[in-house]
C-alpha cells in the first residue's frame, strides 16, 4: 500500500507493517515516534491505522468477556467423556483428600 506521497524516512509499507507494535507500545520511543510522525502526515496511513486500533479494541472487549457458564459445563463434559474413552480413571476419596489416578487404555492388539 503506497498512498502515493514521498515521505522522508518511512514507506507506507513500513509503517503498517508495525501498526500493531505501535498499538501495544512494543516500539523503542525513537520508532513510535518516526511512526506516528508518518501516521500524522499521511491520510492513507492513519485511515488504515484507524481500523485497526478498532479491530484491536472489539478483540479486546470480545476476548475478555466470560464465557456462558451453558458453554462450559459443555466443554467439562465434552473433555471428561474423551479422557474417559482414553483412560482408565479411579478416583478415591479418603481423609487426606482425593486421589485420581490415571492410566491410558492399552489397544486391544496389545
Amino acid at each position: 500500500m503506497s498512498c502515493g506521497e514521498h515521505h522522508h524516512e518511512d514507506s507506507c509499507e513500513d509503517v503498517l507493517a508495525e501498526v500493531w507494535l505501535f498499538l501495544d507500545n512494543e516500539c523503542d520511543p525513537e520508532r513510535r515516534a518516526a511512526v506516528q510522525q508518518h501516521l500524522d502526515g499521511c491520510g492513507s496511513c492513519l485511515e488504515h491505522f484507524g481500523i485497526e486500533e478498532q479491530i484491536k479494541a472489539l478483540l479486546h472487549r470480545k476476548c475478555t468477556e466470560h464465557a456462558p457458564q451453558e458453554l462450559k459445563e459443555r466443554l467439562r463434559a465434552s473433555i471428561r467423556d474423551a479422557v474417559l474413552r482414553k483412560a482408565d480413571v479411579t478416583v478415591e476419596r479418603g481423609p487426606d483428600g482425593t486421589s485420581v489416578e490415571v492410566r491410558t487404555k492399552q489397544p486391544p492388539w496389545e
